[in-house]
């Protein structure tokens, strides 16, 4: 199986339960619990969360590890917050993790990126069950490579390509040298999943010449962080507009992604001290999930042992803005 569900044991584990009061984890659902997501989505849930615990997509890219964390730090703040009248928690579906286990991040990059192959095919499987039953998939974790799943996935579900858009600071339209994390959107565009393409906060120094010319000859427009931060020849709320009349007029299936190394201070694959702020990151996944069309959110890229005060520290901070970013999103859906 390629899927590990998390169990009832493990969530109580995860979850601090007080008197008085009711969490996350204390009201969202157990895959366990329905005979599939057909029965899943029938009770009521309308969003399923995955997580994929890898760090092979950033090493086949000549990255650094610690991805495989995101998903544990996530859980262990989501499932404490509150449930209230803002976020009762009842739509969620909790699955569990990836099958990772096996995907060993040793070897030469062409060991690697065959091993990030192998990772696609599982996340196609698994993934184009929960469309079919009509759930919103939230992934966490693992690296971006993760991306042409999600959007293949989808694809071929719908019969139709994908407009995506990306909060990143790299284009991940690298070269097709083999997968990894720097190519997931070069891939799905070549194979005709993507057919429409924004990025907000590409930095002008963290792509190729030819990754960027590969972009303008696909005619996807991106808005840097040296134009809308730094030069400010362009207001972020200006960019997010253009973003949106980009993916409406596409009259496509909208994907919704965040590389949080889009952060600046965040603990991740690359991490960056001048990114945007995770206010923008967090405003960005809300004004972006208001559009009708959004069929996932994807949080890529997280790795709590990059923290320079250890990975407890990184644990709580890749946590919290995990937890953050997918609360917004689930409130903006609704």
């Amino acid at each position: 199986m390629s899927l590990h569900l998390l169990q009832d044991r493990a969530l109580a584990e995860l979850c601090q339960a007080r008197p008085g009061e009711t969490r996350l984890g204390q009201v969202v659902k157990l895959a366990s619990q329905f005979g599939d997501y057909q029965q899943a989505s029938a009770s009521g849930c309308r969003f399923a969360l995955l997580g994929v615990p890898e760090q092979i997509g950033p090493m086949a890219n000549c990255g650094k590890g610690g991805a495989h964390q995101g998903w544990q730090a996530f859980l262990r703040i989501f499932l404490n917050l509150q449930s209230n009248q803002y976020l009762a928690g009842e739509e969620v579906l909790l699955l569990g993790r990836l099958d990772c286990d096996d995907l060993q991040p040793a070897g030469t990059l062409e060991d690697l990126r065959h091993q990030c192959g192998l990772l696609d095919q599982r996340l196609v499987h698994v993934l184009k069950e929960i469309f079919a039953a009509g759930l919103t998939p939230i992934l966490i974790g693992g690296g971006h490579n993760n991306a042409y799943g999600l959007i293949r996935a989808c694809s071929e579900y719908l019969g139709q390509p994908l407009a995506v858009t990306n909060f990143d600071p790299h284009g991940d339209f690298r070269q097709m040298e083999g997968r990894h994390s720097g190519n997931p959107f070069r891939y799905a565009c070549h194979e005709g999943y993507l057919s429409h393409y924004a990025i907000l906060g590409l930095h002008e120094q963290k792509n190729s010449r030819e990754a960027l010319e590969a972009l303008g000859e696909c005619g996807f427009p991106w808005y840097s962080i040296q134009q809308l931060r730094w030069r400010r020849e362009l207001s972020f709320e200006q960019a997010m507009e253009k973003v949106c009349a980009y993916l409406q007029a596409s009259n496509r299936p909208i994907g919704l992604e965040l590389d949080m190394d889009a952060i600046s201070d965040m603990p991740t694959s690359a991490i960056t001290s001048a990114g945007m702020s995770l206010d923008d990151a967090i405003h960005y996944v809300y004004r972006m999930a208001e559009q009708k069309q959004v069929q996932y959110l994807h949080l890529a890229e997280a790795a709590p042992e990059r923290h320079p005060s250890g990975p407890d520290a990184g644990a709580r901070v890749t946590g919290q803005a995990l937890a953050e970013l997918v609360c917004t999103f689930i409130r903006a859906r609704r």
